[in-house]
This record gives structure tokens, C-alpha cells and sequence, in this order.
């Protein structure tokens, strides 16, 4: 699970783009430092040993950084797992939906305000069509995950939506959609294009919006009346990107996505002092897959970009997952289905134990005579 390619891209070039001039925030600084350090050693190692044999194991400890590649892939795994237990009978939906390309400097400058606008406005849409009982007439569970990458690091900021085709009714019944998605496309670009950009014109007026020089002129009253126009003569377009009809399958699916960062150590083909590779999918549907090269400096750069605000929570809950009802939510409606489709497999189990049980690599089995008695015998304290 070590795989030290975006390391090697920070240690070959970070300075050098420091020296270009570049001032990360704070937050891409700590990111760039977890990145730096990670498995390097330098945060500490554990060691075991083999009682029979005497062999010695040494494992490098991660930073656990929500920006580095290395870490998310067993938080993944712990995030799928409990949400299967949170799995009812009905069909579930994913939907992306993205923010014109107008607004990425606004968006880029105002970070914490914007994206938390995003996931408000597109999760009161969804909420109010749903109770609508012309589309459901019932409040359906919703998981939102904030992305903000395209396959070429881009800034491109876009919400997945996993969104169940059935919840609770006012009267505490269960009403399942028959449907393939039960809100029109068209409907749902028009309420939410219309949320946001009123959201977006009160934080002007209330004067919470900060211009950076790329958008300074919308200062301006003028300049802002005509680019808030724009936008809203602009066509928005949520993409119904799959169906499900099991929401086991929804979430394994969704959870490609949860703990993504910008770019996976596996699609990065080539690293050398200066130029980094990556794979990239096809331009549009169908197209094969591509490579990009981009200067080390440029690279980090475009990671960066996607840091995210300290403490800002990218995946949200709404509906019937909303976090302070959830256990109650789920239990009536297990109750009103009579079952529960699905078990959490993985609750209280050790690191070891999960390691075992998902990627089948036991850290208990001595690599030098299989001995299955590997203990623990002590760490070294890292510098960072």
C-alpha cells in the first residue's frame, strides 16, 4: 500500500516551487509536509519480531493526512463498511453535479464559504423535489461527496450524489420511487442553479466575499450584476451518471470516490527531477485512455489546488442520514421493511485484523519461517 511516487514528485521539486515564487497556504504547506514524510520513516517505525526465528519487520508509520494517497485507502474501506449498514430496499442513484467554469475563481478565494454553500443548496434541491409527491413524497437518504479535480488536476468543482429512490413520508411510512430517477433533470438543474445563485448574491451583498486579482473587478456592482446575469442565462447540467438496484453495490461504487485525493499513485506512469507522467481517461465517452506529462512544479501545483480547507467536511448527510436522527431513522425503517439488508463486517476489528480480513496480507506470519506468533516489540520516534 506504500507507494511512494507523488513523495518522490514533492522531493525532487517542492523547493523549486517555492522558489518560483509560490506561496502556499498553511493547509498546503501541512499537506506538502504529510506528503514529504510519510512511510519515509521520518514519522517513526514499528518493529516486530519473530519469537521463533528472530527475524525483524520494520513498517513506517503514515501521517494519516486526508491529502496523501497512502492514507485513505483502509479509511475507505472502514467508511464503505459502515455505511452498509445503513442500506434499505430500494433503489439508489448516483448524480454529479458541476459548477460552471465562470465561477472557479470566486469558488478558488472563498473555499470554506462557497463549497459550503454548494453542499447546502444542492442538498435543500434534493430535499424539496423529494418531498414533493408529484417525484416521491418522502425524504430519501443522501450522501454528498465535494470534489474539486478533473483528470488533469484541474480546478473543476463538482459534487457525487448517492441518493436513495425511496424514503420516510411525513407520516413515518416508507414510499418507494418505481422510477428509474424520480426528479427530472431539468427540474433539478432550475431549482438548484436557481439556490445557489441566490446564495451567491446574498454573500455579495452581506459583503462575505473575498476578490482575489483574477476576480477583482467583480467589486463593482455593475460588473457583478452582469456576471450573476450570465450565470443564470448559463445552462447548468446534473448528470444522472448510474442507477442502482441494490444499495450495497451504490456504495462500494460511491466509495471510488469519498476518500479520493487529486490524483492516485497507480495512474502516475513516470517520475523523473523534472517531469512527471499520468494516465488520464479519453476526452469523452469511449475515447482510450491518454497520457499527460506536466513540469514537477506545475504538478504541484495542480495537486495543491485541491487541498481543502482545514476541517472542512467534503462528505456530508442529508435526509434520513442526517447525522443527528440517523439511528432512528434506520431502526423505523428497518422495522416498516421488516429487515436489514446488510451488517457492518468490520467494527471493532485491529489494524491487523483488517488487513487480513480486506487485503489478505497478515503482518502476523513471519515472512523468514511463516512462524503466525509476529510480535510487536517496540517503535522508533520519528523527527517530524
Amino acid at each position: 500500500m506504500n507507494n511512494p511516487k507523488i513523495r518522490s514528485i514533492s522531493e525532487n521539486s517542492y523547493q523549486d516551487f517555492l522558489d518560483q515564487g509560490s506561496r502556499p497556504s498553511f493547509v498546503q504547506q501541512k499537506a506538502s509536509r504529510s506528503i514529504l514524510s510519510c512511510k519515509s520513516g521520518a514519522l517513526g517505525i514499528n518493529i516486530s519480531q519473530c519469537p521463533d526465528c528472530g527475524h525483524l519487520e520494520f513498517h513506517n508509520n503514515s501521517y494519516r493526512n486526508r491529502n496523501c494517497p497512502n492514507c485513505q485507502a483502509v479509511n475507505k474501506e472502514i467508511w464503505v463498511d459502515k455505511r452498509r449498514a445503513e442500506v434499505i430496499d430500494a433503489s439508489y442513484f448516483h448524480v454529479v453535479f458541476t459548477l460552471p467554469h465562470e465561477l472557479n475563481p470566486l469558488l478558488y478565494c472563498n473555499q470554506q464559504l462557497l463549497y459550503t454553500l454548494l453542499h447546502r443548496c444542492y442538498a435543500q434541491t434534493l430535499l424539496e423535489l423529494s418531498a414533493d409527491k408529484k417525484w416521491l413524497g418522502a425524504t430519501p437518504g443522501i450522501i454528498q461527496v465535494l470534489h474539486t479535480w478533473n483528470q488533469e488536476l484541474d480546478y473543476h468543482v463538482h459534487m457525487h450524489c448517492i441518493i436513495s429512490g425511496g424514503g420516510l413520508t411525513p407520516e413515518h411510512k416508507i414510499r418507494v420511487s418505481e422510477k428509474k430517477f424520480f426528479i427530472p433533470a431539468g427540474v433539478l438543474r432550475d431549482k438548484f442553479k436557481g439556490k445557489y445563485l441566490a446564495g451567491l448574491d446574498s454573500l455579495y451583498k452581506e459583503q462575505q466575499l473575498v476578490f482575489s486579482s483574477s476576480c477583482e473587478k467583480l467589486r463593482n456592482s455593475y460588473e457583478w450584476s452582469e456576471f450573476r446575469d450570465n450565470l443564470y442565462r448559463k445552462e447548468w447540467c446534473p448528470y444522472i451518471k448510474e442507477t442502482f438496484n441494490g444499495f450495497g453495490n451504490a456504495i462500494e461504487y460511491l466509495g471510488r470516490y469519498t476518500h479520493k485525493v487529486a490524483i492516485s499513485n497507480s495512474r502516475i506512469l513516470s517520475v523523473d527531477d523534472r517531469k512527471v507522467t499520468f494516465s488520464a481517461r479519453g476526452k469523452a465517452p469511449g475515447e482510450p485512455r491518454r497520457t499527460v506529462t506536466l513540469d514537477n512544479t506545475e504538478f504541484i501545483r495542480r495537486y495543491l489546488m485541491h487541498v481543502l480547507p482545514d476541517g472542512f467536511q467534503k462528505i456530508r448527510y442529508y435526509g434520513f442520514l442526517n447525522n443527528r436522527y440517523k439511528s432512528k431513522n434506520l431502526k423505523l425503517i428497518f422495522t416498516l421493511q421488516g429487515h436489514q439488508r446488510f451488517h457492518a463486517r468490520y467494527t471493532g476489528l485491529s489494524m491487523a485484523e483488517l488487513l487480513k480480513a480486506v487485503w489478505k496480507v497478515d503482518i502476523c506470519i513471519c515472512p523468514e519461517c511463516g512462524c503466525q506468533r509476529m510480535q510487536h516489540i517496540g517503535k522508533t520516534y520519528g523527527t517530524s
